[in-house]
């Protein structure tokens, strides 16, 4: 599906992709459905909460010199700013980002309060002084219809420097990361410009970039400079995105959409493979990146010397945790990655649940890590796909037994301890990334398998809310292997 940047609104997922939250079965059979296009998205008669998609565009937030006006009750912006300021410490930058909230109350629900909206905007100019401003709506204004497109094209005009809509409400979409989507579309929209010249830059999406160092120096061995997106970027930055080599990316799920509308509107390649996760990932990924930017052969003097410093110590490690068994839940981008990481270190996955499923990505094709990873699995493992439905990974827990359990949301951690089970948290993509982070992955996995007192003690002694009767009746209708829908 092209995409289309004349319009102010982003697709959502379930459009542009056929995204799912609903499915039960396993490896072959969803990519099965997936290649014969029969896959369809399976409702629940019960859900858990999940998450906002608001949530995940507000990675937009991270560009060091932009103010972000967010058109909402005052709830919805209370997550926003710690994370950008700690990020822009770390590497020794000022960060003015600022995100302000109209804070609409119920009368502005009745009345509708785009003067608030505008006011703001004149407000974060006048004190932040930012390049550029996103005025980002909710699902208040959303359901009452406010046309943050009109005001956003006037103020632009008075204020001479990018003002523009994301539309974002959450009730648009069930799947988060369609909120990367509405950020992307803006920063697409009013930000990058057409190219000028080329430049030796690759454009890397990434979530926290606590490797920022590390990849600089990698890239740098192609004869590259990375351009980090979005965390402590600028407007000045993105406006450039159009001149580089390639884009890539340290997620599919994060980065799919910036990479095909820089491809499809500026001819900027777009990197395609599994992701660097894990020994194969690493190998697969810089080898293109690495043609991409005409540096075949040293991307492969770079591969050949990570192998001969890190893979005799993995191997060793690898000894220690093989044949032990997992389940992961995890979103999309990391799911299949990290079972295939967990298979390259000896560990059986024996289910594995996603947040989301992207149905067919925007080349037409089944996302690479799970076409990789039904390639060379050495098991038909369970699947699943649920919006972080914790119980039911509680009960794929109670069915199977694993060792171990891993997952990028400490919510969904908790609970998997809560039932005895040594978990993992994998909370920052550079754990896994590459040879160095699978040594550092496999030590995790290691250190927590030798030291499990902590879950058993407290699975002694508390008290779960799910009963024998609430197992059995999940195991019976949704969690065996053959298929059956959610």
């Amino acid at each position: 599906m092209k995409l289309n940047l004349k319009s102010s609104t982003a697709p959502t997922r379930e459009n542009r992709l056929g995204s799912i939250t609903g499915y039960c079965g396993d490896l072959e059979d969803l990519v099965g459905q997936s290649r014969c296009g029969t896959l369809k998205n399976s409702e629940r008669c019960f859900s858990q909460s999940s998450t906002c998609l608001s949530g995940c565009a507000m990675t937009i937030a991270s560009i060091r010199d932009l103010a972000v006006v967010y058109h909402a009750p005052a709830g919805c912006v209370s997550f926003t700013n710690v994370l950008g300021n700690q990020l822009a410490r770390n590497i020794g930058v000022t960060y003015d980002t600022n995100v302000v909230s109209t804070d609409m109350s119920e009368d502005d629900t009745v009345f509708g309060a785009l003067d608030s909206a505008r006011s703001l905007v004149y407000k974060a100019v006048e004190q932040y002084h930012p390049n550029a401003v996103a005025l980002l709506t909710s699902c208040v204004g959303g359901v009452i219809g406010e046309d943050i497109d009109s005001i956003t094209d006037d103020l632009q005009s008075e204020l001479g420097i990018p003002v523009f809509p994301m539309h974002c409400e959450g009730f648009k979409s069930r799947i988060w990361a369609s909120g990367f989507d509405v950020a992307d579309h803006a920063v697409l929209r009013h930000l990058v410009k057409p190219p000028a010249e080329k430049r030796r830059v690759v454009n890397f999406k990434n979530f926290f970039e606590s490797e920022r160092k590390y990849i600089t120096e990698l890239f740098a061995r192609l004869d590259v400079t990375p351009q980090f997106l979005y965390s402590n970027c600028t407007v000045e930055e993105l406006a450039h995105l159009s001149e580089s080599l390639c884009t890539t990316c340290v997620c599919g799920t994060l980065g799919t959409y910036l990479g095909n509308g820089l491809e499809e509107e500026y001819g900027v390649p777009y990197i395609r493979t599994i992701n660097p996760m894990g020994m194969a990932g690493f190998d697969a990924w810089f080898r293109a990146v690495g043609k991409a930017v005409d540096r075949e052969e040293a991307a492969e003097r770079v591969i050949a010397e990570h192998r001969e410093q890190y893979l005799g110590e993995i191997l060793k490690i690898k000894e220690e945790i093989q044949g032990h068994t997992a389940i992961i839940g995890m979103g999309p981008g990391y799911t299949y990655e990290i079972a295939r990481v967990c298979q390259e270190l000896g560990i059986e996955v024996v289910w594995a649940a996603a947040w989301h499923y992207d149905y067919k990505y925007d080349n037409g094709e089944v996302p690479p890590a799970l076409d990789y990873l039904q390639r060379t699995s050495p098991n038909n493992m369970g699947l699943s796909v649920a919006d972080q439905q914790n119980f039911e990974v509680m009960n794929i827990l109670n069915e199977y037994k694993p060792d171990l359990y891993f997952s990028r949301h400490p919510g969904s951690t908790v609970w998997a301890i809560k039932q005895g089970v040594t978990a993992v948290f994998v909370a920052d993509e550079y754990m896994v990334f590459g040879y160095r982070g699978t040594l550092a992955f496999a030590k995790s996995i290691r250190d927590a398998l030798k030291n499990r007192s902590f879950e058993k003690n407290l699975a002694a002694r508390i008290k779960l809310p799910y009963t024998d009767w609430w197992y059995k009746q999940r195991n019976d209708v949704m969690f065996k292997r053959d298929g059956v829908e959610a």
